[in-house]
């Protein structure tokens, strides 16, 4: 009896491969079959709810949490025969190893997202709101836990559950509090910046509370014990912080931008960070504490950091780090809270936990005289809770401090309360949707009465290889020194991920509008952007200011419909989504930058220009007195055409260009032939066409940089590729996305791109004769839409990526 009671308290361990089940053997009898299935299957599930949550904007952390909780005794472990077959007993230890093992290196990459220096530097009134944010929780929790000691967590260590409480309602999770903000733009407004550096200064407090929690939770109830393990942990990081710092600046010494981190210097610091794993293990602080520790400690200055964070990230966040969150689902059953007893605690400590955090928040930034909407935004900001706080509660369960049914209201509570801070906020205070209501200005378009007037341009790039064309372009956009010149706006996009690196991005934020710019950056790529712009201002005079936007692919035209307002640009210029191959055709680069592109063209508050970058000035940056250019507009007529056009002749003023004008018509002879058209609405535009015309011609007898050909049409197609043919060894043409006309009309067929027009589709056509660049521009019509393309919308986000 003795025997069959040690069998079912020991289950035999699992051999780690099977023959397979042609000789017999179930696969999920064995342990790495089985921990395949189970990290397929927490991948697939956790993916699939992030993807239905993703129209909520709630951070990837609520879907795996609810995930761990759906495979646990909660929803699916409520089947014996799902939890024995998939999630069996036997199985936990391996389970449990792999995810701490996760769990070890993402608190490492969590770690080095903290910058120590900002630390020191944090203002007066982020600290404050981390105190308050801290101190307040924290004594309600204490509170809390007298409540919870004397209903259903009697017989617990009461010291320990005191400190457990206070740190769990306390904690304010950093890394998804980031992408909270950046998923509402508020990342560069004032607010963004005070709950980030708040947040920062609560998660390093929050880890000394841990460290505080776990020394006074062993299972040996002398106090001399927790005593030594705390003065142990302390002379841990003492010794690190001596040690560490002078290693790994040698390391980043030794490692350049642009060149490959050797090997050796990725396997040591990851020993280093088992290492540090094993000492805080064996001081009997979680293994995790060391692991942080290192990462804080690394110096983020060079490329070393930055690769450390690519070397690991992905397998970690990816594969391994969503176990934990199965593995305390499995520990979490929303089962045991029953009855109105249960209930009103877990409502309780809902209540407790986001009233201290509010409050303590509201009240700081009132006294700090900051407004009671931003005040309210950052208490709700500050309630934001995540990884940091299942691993509180997790420790808390393993050292039989938080018995299951308190485990499981605080792990319902630290859900809702993250669940509810993205709705809140964005209901509250969202500067993105009052930045449209902003003050109107006038220069919305190229064209404009007097030419005279500052021209600012906001110019969008995705990576450095496009630079160099990027400033040819603008280089011969500037025209000749006279009245306000130019000012160029130039915009990085980048998408913000899941990704840690994601977050060191973020630590870059800096107050200079929507987006921002750090000019050290994070890698060499930002490195050689601010080195190309800074070059090109100091040569040209050109007044350029460089910035980043952060921003998932989803909204990241919000940023840039924004900053052109903020900015007040006349036109936004975008990279088109595919780029030139060696054999001069067109790959697609990635279909979002197609669906950022039409967003942008409905939205946009000022013109709009798609530029096909096809090697203007070939692959370097060429100089003011090098600038040799043939630019052509064809001009067929309309609102577009005229944009092109003004921004031709603005071209024309630089000395190393010659502009040729194209004016089609249609022969007298054919004219209602080509295709019928209804003049009513065009009777103004055609007008002003003539007007435009008139003046060319004149221009074009005085100013020999300024040509100008009349082309009569008969056949459309044939004409107008005919005319293309003629200057097709030009470097770059104009058109305008929306061209008026007969002859328009009757080429708007050919139009594969509707973003680029029938003109644009047709120069970059595999059969065009030419390989020159190709400038599409939308004027602004006042309204910020773009009619032809609002009626294809919902065909653009069903096909954003198949192109």
């Amino acid at each position: 009896m003795a025997t069959t009671n040690s069998t079912k308290a020991c289950p035999a361990p699992m051999k780690a491969t099977s023959n397979g089940v042609f000789q017999g053997d179930n696969p999920i009898d064995f342990a790495l079959p089985l921990a395949i299935l189970q990290i397929v299957i927490v991948i697939v599930l956790t993916r699939l709810l992030a993807y239905l949550l993703r129209p909520l904007r709630q951070p990837r952390v609520i879907a795996e949490v609810i995930g761990g909780i759906m495979l646990g005794p909660s929803l699916l472990g409520r089947s014996k025969v799902f939890l024995d077959a998939v999630f069996p007993k036997k199985s936990l230890t391996v389970l449990e190893t792999l995810a701490n093992l996760g769990l070890l290196f993402f608190l490492f990459l969590a770690g080095l997202e903290i910058d120590t220096k900002a630390l020191r530097h944090t203002g007066k009134k982020a600290l404050g709101i981390a105190m308050a944010g801290i101190s307040l929780p924290f004594a309600l929790g204490i509170g809390s836990s007298f409540v919870l000691k004397a209903t259903i967590s009697k017989g617990v260590d009461s010291t320990a559950f005191l400190v457990f409480m206070g740190v769990a309602l306390s904690i304010t999770a950093f890394p998804v509090l980031a992408r909270i903000l950046a998923e509402l733009k508020l990342l560069t407004t004032e607010i963004g910046r005070l709950a980030m550096s708040a947040a920062a200064v609560n998660d390093v407090a929050a880890w000394i509370l841990l460290a505080l929690a776990i020394a006074l939770s062993g299972s040996n109830t002398s106090p001399l014990v927790s005593l030594w393990v705390f003065l142990s942990g302390c002379a841990f990081v003492i010794g690190a912080a001596f040690i560490i710092p002078p290693i790994f600046k040698w390391i980043a010494r030794r490692c350049h931008e642009g060149e490959p981190i050797e090997e050796t210097y990725i396997c040591a610091t990851l020993a280093v960070v088992l290492v540090c794993g094993f000492i805080t293990d064996a001081i009997g602080i979680h293994s995790m504490f060391g692991a942080f520790v290192v990462g804080v400690l690394i110096p983020k200055e060079g490329p070393f950091a930055g690769a450390l964070v690519e070397k690991v990230e992905d397998l970690v966040s990816g594969l391994f780090l969503p176990l934990y969150f199965v593995a305390s689902g499995l520990k979490t059953n929303v089962a045991t809270i029953q009855g109105a007893q249960s209930w009103g605690l877990l409502v309780l400590v809902t209540f407790t936990a986001c009233f201290g955090k509010i409050v303590g928040t509201l009240g700081v930034s009132l006294a700090f005289k900051i407004p009671m909407r931003e005040a309210i935004t950052l208490g709700f900001l500050m309630n934001t809770k995540g990884l940091v706080e299942l691993i509180v509660l997790n420790i808390g369960k393993d050292r039989k401090v938080l018995n299951d049914q308190t485990f499981a209201i605080m792990v319902l509570m630290a859900l809702f309360t993250t669940f509810i801070t993205t709705p809140v906020v964005m209901a509250v205070y969202k500067p993105a949707r009052r930045a449209k209501k902003e003050g109107e200005y006038k220069n919305r378009t190229v064209e404009r009465e007097n030419t005279n007037t500052q021209l600012r341009i906001l110019t969008c790039f995705h990576g450095a290889g496009s630079i160099p064309s990027i400033i040819n372009l603008l280089e011969a956009s500037r025209g000749i020194e006279k009245g306000e010149g130019l000012c160029v706006y130039a915009l990085h996009l980048r998408e913000l991920s899941e990704r840690s690196s994601a977050i060191l991005m973020v630590h870059k934020v800096r107050k200079n509008g929507m987006p921002f710019w750090n000019r050290r950056g994070v890698n060499a790529d930002a490195d050689q952007v601010v080195v190309a712009f800074q070059a090109f201002q100091q040569l040209s005079r050109v007044n350029v200011r460089p910035m980043t936007a952060i921003s998932s692919m989803s909204d990241i035209h919000e940023d840039i419909c924004t900053t052109a307002a903020r900015k007040r640009t006349a036109i936004v210029i975008l990279p088109f989504h595919k780029h030139q191959q060696l054999d001069g055709s067109l790959q697609t680069t990635r279909g979002d930058y197609r669906w950022v592109n039409r967003r942008v063209l409905l939205e946009a508050p000022c013109s709009v220009g798609i530029f096909v970058d096809r090697g203007l000035g070939g692959s370097s940056q060429v100089s003011a007195q090098d600038v040799s250019y043939s630019v052509v507009v064809l001009f067929f007529g309309g609102r577009d055409d005229r944009e092109a056009l003004a921004y031709g002749l603005r071209m024309a003023e630089h000395p190393g260009i010659v502009l040729t004008v194209f004016r089609f018509v249609v022969a007298p002879e054919r004219v209602g032939e080509v295709v019928n058209v209804e003049v009513g609405d065009n009777e103004h535009n055609l007008k002003w066409d003539e007007e435009i015309m008139s003046e060319i011609r004149k221009k074009s007898s005085v100013d020999e940089s300024i040509k100008f050909v009349e082309k009569r049409v008969e056949n459309a197609a044939v004409d107008v590729r005919s005319a293309i043919e003629e200057v097709r060894r030009s470097n770059l043409f104009l058109v305008g996305r929306v061209p008026g006309g007969e002859i328009a009309l009757a080429i708007r067929e050919n139009s594969e791109c509707p973003e680029l027009g029938p003109v644009g589709s047709l120069l970059i056509s595999p059969e065009s004769s030419t390989r020159a660049s190709v400038l599409v521009i939308q004027q602004y019509n006042g309204t910020g839409t773009a009619p032809d393309l609002a009626t294809t919308e919902l065909v653009a986000s069903t096909d954003k990526d198949s192109d």
